[in-house]
Order: C-alpha cells, then structure tokens, then sequence
C-alpha cells in the first residue's frame, strides 16, 4: 500500500488533494496545526487510510523515523500569500523553507516528493512567456521562500516541483484571498467590482485540477524528478480586467476600473507556458465558466470563511 504524508493537509488545497488520494486508494496521514480552527476533514473520517494528526510541520519534520516511513511526501505546509508573508519573515522561512530542507535532508533516496510552487516567482518578468527556463525573480517574501523550499525539492533524486497558476474554486477549507475567489464573492456580496492595474496578466487553474496534478506527477515521476514543471489553465491567461468582465457576464456585477496609483503588492504580471506539463500529456479539465458558477453557488450560502491563507 502506497502511504502519503501530506503536510498542511487540511488547508484550502490540500483538503481537495487529500479527498482525492483516498479516491484513487492511497494511505493518506494528515500533518496539521488546523492553525484556523477549521474542520475541513470531516468529510473524510469515514474513510478508514485516512489519519490526521495535530501538529506543526516545523517540529515533526525533524523525527526521521516518521519522515522515511512514507513512500510519498507532499510538503503543502506553508505561510501563503504575498500579505501573509509580509506579516512574520521569519516564521515565513521557518514553514517555507527550512521545514522543506529539513524534509528533503531526512528523506530517503527512493521517496518522492512532490512540491507546491507558485509562478507568482516570475514577478513582472518582462518576458512575453514565462517558461521553466525564465529566471525565477520573485519580489515577495512569499515568493522567495516558495523559491528557496524549491531548490532543495529539485536536488533530492525523485523531487519535483510544481509553479502553480493562481487557484480558484470551492474547497473544504475556502480561501477568499485568490483573486477569482475574492472577484466572485464581491461580485455576489457587493455587485460590483472596482478593479486596479487592470491590465496586469495572470494564469488561473481550478483547485481539483491542481490536486490532480499531484496524482499526475506520482504517476510520471520517472519523466518528471528533478524538474520544475508549470501547472495552469492555458487557456485562462488574462489580464484583471479580462477576468472581472467574466464575472460581470456570469453575475452581472459592475465593474469599475480605478484610476491609477493603487499598487499590488505581489506586482504579478505574466503570461504562462505550461507546456512542459501539457508535453506529458497532462490536461485541465475545469474552466472559468463552470468555476465561477459554483463560486456563485457556494457564496449563495451564509460564509463566513477566512479571507487570509
């Protein structure tokens, strides 16, 4: 039986992921400090190769009896988001980055270990396509500790990393701090949307299509260790304002672009290639329409869920 540890299990991807592994049949253990309260597993505790364990990815990463006794380590564990980051640098390296070292140091030479990145390390690159070949130049702290946990992914013998696009879609555990996510409860909540640096470009992939790529990169590992691998939606490049008018079609929201002056402080602004990923036959299968449809739906309900990571 292939065993799973997923660190950071219960958060806003990782609780789709896990929900998916126990579907394909794996032995899935759950590390996590539930560090917002939330009770995103429960859904799952019928299932009997499930195990959750309460506890912080910082402490635990250091017993290497229980690091090597998994075939698969995914590392989601993370302080994410450009503003969280900005908030505490040094526990931002302590989960980011030294937690991941400390992994990638203890584990065995036949485990795989499969990283979340983010592109958001590409910063304003310049480049009319961001490859795994464009130099990585994050701005953020979040960008930069996701680059450093990375390079210590990509030397282990079956590490692989993925730069994920921007998520969206409903979870478990929700997030509104993901820009289709926040657009679409503003569109719901307010019905309107004012929009800065809208010509800014993002690339966007749905949350199960992420969690699928997990799968994907386990069962490819012999193509894809000791690679960095781009994981979006190509055909969800667009610019801010490109997305709020999509909201606005499906919502009817109003969409109001502000002067300039407004900064974000992440200054994505990018288009992505992500066909290193497609060249192994790997697809999406969500698009926009469908992800903003179920967004609706799901801030139809009462929400109050967590506007941070």
């Amino acid at each position: 039986m292939t065993r799973i540890l997923v660190a950071g299990g219960a958060g806003y991807l990782g609780s789709v992921l896990v929900h998916m592994l126990l579907v394909h049949g794996y032995s899935v253990t759950v590390l996590d400090n539930f560090m917002h309260g939330q009770s995103s597993l429960n859904h799952l505790c019928s299932f009997e190769k499930l195990k959750i364990i309460r506890g912080n990815a910082r402490e635990i990463a250091v017993d290497p009896k229980f690091v090597k006794s998994f075939d698969i380590l995914i590392p989601l564990a993370a302080i994410v988001g450009a503003r969280a980051c900005e908030l505490d640098y040094q526990a931002t390296y302590e989960i980011n980055t030294r937690a991941v070292q400390i992994l990638t140091a203890l584990a065995r030479p036949e485990q795989i270990i499969v990283y979340p990145n983010t592109n958001s390390g590409y910063g304003k690159s310049g480049e009319a396509l961001c490859t795994e070949e464009t130099p990585l130049k994050p701005i953020s702290n979040y960008g930069i500790s996701k680059k450093e946990g990375e390079s210590f992914v990509l030397r282990h013998p079956h590490g692989v990393s993925l730069r994920f696009a921007t998520l969206f879609g409903a979870s478990p555990r929700m997030r509104l701090d993901l820009m289709v996510n926040d657009f679409a409860y503003k569109a719901v909540r307010d019905r309107y949307l004012v929009i800065f640096e809208g010509a800014f470009r993002r690339n966007f992939l749905h949350v199960r299509d992420a969690a699928a790529t997990f799968i994907f990169a386990i069962q490819h590992i012999e193509a894809m260790k000791g690679r960095a691998f781009n994981a979006g939606n190509s055909a969800l490049n667009m610019t801010k304002l490109e997305l709020a008018h999509q909201i606005s079609a499906h919502t009817g929201c109003l969409v109001h672009e502000a002067p300039e002056g407004r900064v974000d402080p992440d200054q994505r602004d990018y288009i992505v290639s992500n066909a290193r990923l497609e060249g192994l036959g790997w697809c999406p299968l969500y698009g926009l329409k469908e992800g903003i449809a179920e967004l609706v739906r799901c801030f139809a309900q009462p929400f109050e869920g967590h506007r941070n990571a």
